[in-house]
């Protein structure tokens, strides 16, 4: 048997044409890679060491190129940095439990607008804070866990499957950090208003109260960390409400056209208004004068409605009716009769012993003679303290 023909070897790649992995150019390849090197740098007018700067020059400003429409479309890898072509890394998927995710703002989600409606509806004992000029409200991380990890969340997640399931730390955390991910809560830290000052800052007790705050940069979410919020809920009862001020400010716009009986009904009642509002005046007025007459007639003197102008409702303004003006404290003196007679009984004792009495100093003084009232019984006005923050 004849053995079968050896097969051409095969034919070397075109120009142009990507080598293998691992495999070398022919020297007839190379050959061809410079003239076509040589004939393309006269083309352009360029020596041949020209046209590879001129090459690698437009290389590089491809690569920069594409890093700054990584860099705008949100293409930064963890560190911040700008990443290569390849493109931005995997992070890990949402949802894995055992491990907290980085928090990556973006466009709010379904799954994280239900979860701040049903935070929302919590009892977070919220807090008004002053950020950027507005009032917030602010809430405590580990109120917010809580509630996550309360029977109340596994009855609202089995009407709304949608909301994250919750079966360990990382998965708890992993949930709360879709608020900030969507830019529904942010966590801020307080700011010292006496930053910068020359003097030292005062020591005192933290007690409730405005606080002006600031956005932090690393939105963590440990237990004794606060978050404001940014998400308001639902805007349909708001609408509702400024739907109802236009309808009762056009009402009033056609008070000319309202028919007779009405108009007359608000005309009577405007005059009852204002015999109200004269009457409340001459009731302050009045008040004033009866204190000034009985503080010389019967000190310390009586006021009608003491707690008129106090900081408390509207109904305890006028509770008490009458009330004896507050006074301080009398100062306890010690009567120097009463140190005579403790030295005399203390000689007398002494004597009957057969001990020599103690030695005693005296000084000699004149007493003053105070003439007080009858002593009334003061009535102490009610006074709104604020607490320390319950933790």
């Amino acid at each position: 048997m004849e053995n079968p023909p050896n097969p051409p070897p095969p034919n070397p790649p075109p120009m142009g044409m990507p080598m293998g992995p691992g495999q070398m150019p022919s020297p007839q390849q190379i050959a061809a890679m410079q003239q076509q090197l040589a004939a393309e740098a006269q083309k352009h007018g360029m020596t041949v060491p020209q046209f590879v700067e001129h090459i690698k020059a437009q290389r590089i400003a491809q690569l920069q190129q594409l890093q700054r429409q990584q860099q705008q479309q949100g293409g930064q890898g963890p560190q911040g940095g700008p990443q290569g072509p390849q493109g931005p890394r995997p992070g890990p998927p949402p949802g894995v439990q055992g491990q907290p995710q980085p928090i990556r703002p973006g466009p709010p989600n379904p799954v994280a607008v239900a979860l701040a409606n049903f935070l929302r509806s919590q009892p977070l004992k919220p807090r008004t804070c002053i950020i950027n000029g507005e009032r917030k409200d602010m809430f405590k991380v580990k109120r917010a866990l809580r509630a996550l990890e309360s029977p109340a969340y596994a009855k609202a997640r089995a009407k709304n499957p949608a909301l994250p399931e919750i079966g360990d730390r990382a998965s708890l955390e992993n949930a709360f950090k879709l608020l900030p991910l969507s830019m529904l809560a942010l966590r801020v830290s307080k700011i010292d208003l006496h930053a910068g000052h020359d003097h030292a800052p005062k020591k005192a007790k933290r007690v409730k109260g405005l606080w002006t705050v600031k956005i932090e940069q690393q939105q963590d979410a440990a237990d004794d960390m606060y978050y404001v919020w940014l998400y308001e809920g639902s805007q349909i009862m708001r609408k509702v409400y400024g739907a109802l001020a236009l309808v009762l400010i056009f009402t009033v716009v056609l008070y000319p056209l309202w028919p007779l009986v009405l108009r007359q009904g608000v005309y009577y009642l405007s005059w009852g208004f204002l015999m109200l509002l004269g009457l409340f005046f001459l009731m302050a007025i009045f008040r004033v004068i009866l204190f000034c007459i009985t503080y010389f007639v019967v000190p310390p003197g009586l006021w009608l409605y003491p707690n008129l102008w106090e900081d408390v409702s509207f109904m305890d303004s006028f509770r008490p009716v009458w009330a004896w003006h507050e006074t301080g404290k009398p100062k306890k003196k010690k009567k120097a009769s009463s140190k005579s007679v403790n030295a005399e009984s203390a000689a007398q004792l002494a004597g009957q012993t057969g001990h020599p009495p103690p030695a005693t100093a005296t000084t000699t003084a004149t007493t003053t003679q105070v003439q007080t009232a009858p002593q009334q019984r003061a009535y102490v006005a009610p006074r709104v303290e604020e607490l320390a923050d319950d933790e």
